[in-house]
């Protein structure tokens, strides 16, 4: 948008939109990231689990994918693709069997080493810094919801 006193008119067009903008924006972020989780051997949907992984593991696949903002249906598959990898663990919890847990592999522990890389990487390809990232994804919170 370049003018903050757009018409009834002017609000409706595509590039005046901020869905189409995040939309856009998202895709072409993920994008960004393939070439760098390549060598990783991550999609980015596992990377964002192998991030909240080395934050806190173990941790049960329901407070993963709310963590993640998913559904456990839709995180249970990459979590099998990254147990393929050997890169983590699914394990019934002994007091409660309903409880799928995950957990970090000594491979995916040792895999956190190579993926310090990662965050210089995208901002040397975005040509950005720290600070504007964060400034950034302030930005954005408002449009991520409560968590």
């Amino acid at each position: 948008m370049q003018d903050a006193a757009l018409s009834p008119d002017d609000l409706l067009k595509l590039d005046n939109q901020v869905c189409f903008a995040l939309v856009t924006a998202a895709r072409n972020v993920v994008g960004m990231y393939r070439p760098i989780l390549e060598p990783l051997g991550l999609t980015h949907p596992q990377y964002l689990v192998m991030l909240a992984l080395w934050e806190r593991s173990p941790r049960s696949l329901r407070e993963l994918a709310a963590e993640l903002a998913l559904e456990p249906a839709t995180l249970s598959p990459l979590v099998k693709r990254l147990e393929a990898q050997g890169l983590v663990t699914r394990s019934r919890r002994g007091d409660d069997e309903r409880v799928l847990d995950v957990g970090l592999t000594d491979a995916g522990r040792r895999l956190r080493e190579r993926a310090l890389e990662v965050p210089a990487r995208v901002m040397e390809s975005v040509g950005t810094d720290a600070a504007a990232l964060v400034a950034l994804r302030d930005a954005l919170q408002p449009f991520a919801g409560a968590r």
